[in-house]
């Protein structure tokens, strides 16, 4: 050991720097004219982290941002981890009371309010919330606050010692509430180890160097948004281009302009791109890799980017693991577009079994629910021990249950069937509506689409799927349906089709279907009575 100890001294201080795949004056965030080097993301950081603690902030203490993407929600991000703190962002597509539910839920006392949010951030003050602090990334109109950049340049904020700041692995790093899209929000926490497993996982699948030049697409308040892009990028010292929000014209234009070679999304906005008046003139030959994940890819969309040259690459997780679990490998995507590939390094996963215990995920265990265990999967729901316990299975407790229904094809790779909750049996029989969505969405005409059930006094559950058009496109139900005739089998046959012209969706990209239930549920009560009333009219 004292022999290792001497080698450290003597090499460590002529082990240069002038091998460092990291250079201190290299960009490391942009956003428009907005630029820090790596040096000065390092400085301000530190300072940052200084003027936190001297507002009273203490280790696993919560600091909410309520904002569009911004450069400096990012350094606040790090700020958070050298003080200790834990970075909680917020969903901005929400209403206030369901901020105000998060915002108690974590016991935050910080916030941080950003661009673009005004009216909401102002509602959000008006509810009970016991916020002790509430800063602000320059004026924000209607909300009281002190500004982040007087908190980092005033007195006493020198970097402290290194000594007092920073985190261990096993320190929560970020709490990121669930969708809501299945129920009531919860606080996934992820701790510094589960972030930096993520990285390196993603890194062992996707070739990422110091010349990136990727952009933060998605929202920060999105695991895929850190994880996927952004964190890796930044770890080998490329650059990354912070885009407040997404907008299908501007970022083809941003590809162009910036010369970007990544960026990580959900499959709508590949759709929206590809779908885009400026698609065919946008130049993207700068792009190498888009990852996407969340949901399945439409074909022709998949088709249409790797017609451009662009490798677009599927992934599949969540915000419990970091959020990769699967991705496929660029040189297989184009044959594989249903699969989402292999697990990642550093990720184990296994099947459930008859008797609720893990089993070997092969051809034999399926389809049946995924479960992952890895160092990437999140240390719990935040306050809420029964919610985590019954999350995880297995002899040790530490199998997390996807309750995502999965199978493996011939060739090893593993398909996502659908999400169990989504599930639902209609005359005894399975129906999966991710399946179901697949087909529909592959008809002439159909641009999105999803399904849901509705409750039927014959079949107990019977599908209702809603439907929107390509652009000049006029679509008729009937004519839906009797085309899945002839492709899917008839239980599997929405009993309810509506054309609509859009469908709800969360901050994230997803549809919500809590919400089309409840409309559906309306839609086919008021459908099934003006049928009641034509056929009395008839009588």
């Amino acid at each position: 050991m004292d022999g290792f100890d001497t080698l450290l001294d003597r090499g460590l201080g002529s082990w240069p720097a002038r091998r460092a795949r990291i250079d201190p004056e290299a960009t490391a965030l942009s956003q428009g004219e907005r630029t820090r080097t790596y040096r000065e993301l390092a400085d301000r950081t530190d300072r940052l982290a200084a003027g936190l603690l001297e507002l009273g902030v203490a280790r696993g203490d919560r600091i909410a941002y309520l904002g569009l993407n911004d450069l400096t929600a990012l350094e606040l991000l790090f700020a958070c981890g050298r003080a200790g703190a834990v970075f909680v962002p917020l969903n901005v597509r929400l209403v206030a009371r369901e901020l105000a539910f998060a915002l108690r839920d974590s016991g935050t006392e910080v916030l941080v309010v950003g661009p673009g949010v005004e009216p909401v951030a102002a509602a959000v003050l008006t509810e009970d919330v016991a916020l002790r602090t509430v800063l602000t990334l320059g004026p924000v109109p209607g909300v009281p606050g002190r500004a982040l950049e007087d908190v980092l340049a005033a007195p006493g904020t020198a970097p402290p010692d290194p000594a007092s700041l920073g985190a261990s692995l096993d320190d929560p790093a970020v709490v990121l509430y669930t969708s809501g899209t299945t129920g009531r929000p919860k606080g996934a926490v992820l701790t510094h180890g589960n972030l930096t497993w993520n990285t390196l996982n993603q890194l062992t699948h996707v070739d990422v160097t110091r010349h990136e030049r990727a952009l933060c697409t998605a929202p920060v308040f999105h695991a895929v948004g850190l994880g996927q892009v952004t964190l890796p990028t930044l770890l080998k010292g490329g650059r990354v281009e912070v885009l407040p929000r997404f907008d299908a014209a501007g970022l083809l234009r941003t590809v162009e302009d910036f010369g970007a070679t990544s960026f990580a999304c959900v499959p709508t906005m590949l759709q929206m791109m590809a779908d885009h008046p400026a698609w065919a003139g946008a130049d993207l030959s700068s792009l190498r890799t888009v990852v996407y994940g969340g949901s399945a890819v439409l074909e022709r969309v998949a088709r249409a980017w790797r017609e451009r040259g662009v490798e677009v690459v599927q992934g599949y997780g969540m915000t419990e693991a970091a959020p990769g679990v699967f991705m496929e490998t660029p040189a297989d995507g184009a044959d594989r577009a249903t699969s989402v590939g292999a697990p990642h390094f550093f990720v184990d996963v296994a099947a459930v079994g008859p008797d609720g215990r893990p089993v070997a995920l092969d051809a034999a265990s399926t389809p049946s629910e995924l479960l992952v265990r890895g160092p990437n999967v999140f240390a719990g729901y935040w306050g809420r021990p029964a919610d985590t316990a019954d999350a995880f299975t297995g002899p040790a407790g530490d199998w997390y249950r996807t309750g995502d229904v999965v199978d493996v094809g011939p060739d090893g790779r593993v398909r996502v069937v659908d999400r169990l909750k989504d599930l639902f049996i209609s005359g005894g029989e399975n129906v999966y509506p991710a399946e179901v969505e697949a087909v529909i969405a592959s008809l002439p005409g159909v641009a999105t689409t999803a399904l849901v059930a509705v409750a039927d006094e014959r079949w107990g559950e019977v599908g209702a799927a809603y439907v929107t058009a390509l652009e000049g496109v006029t679509l008729d139900p009937q004519a839906l349906r009797e085309q899945l005739r002839e492709r899917i089998a008839a239980y599997k046959v929405p009993r309810w089709v509506f054309c609509v012209e859009e469908l709800p969706m969360g901050g994230t990209g997803k549809i919500r279907r809590v919400d089309l239930r409840r409309r559906a549920a309306d839609d086919v009560a008021a459908l099934v009575a003006r049928q009641q009333q034509q056929q009395e009219g008839v009588r």
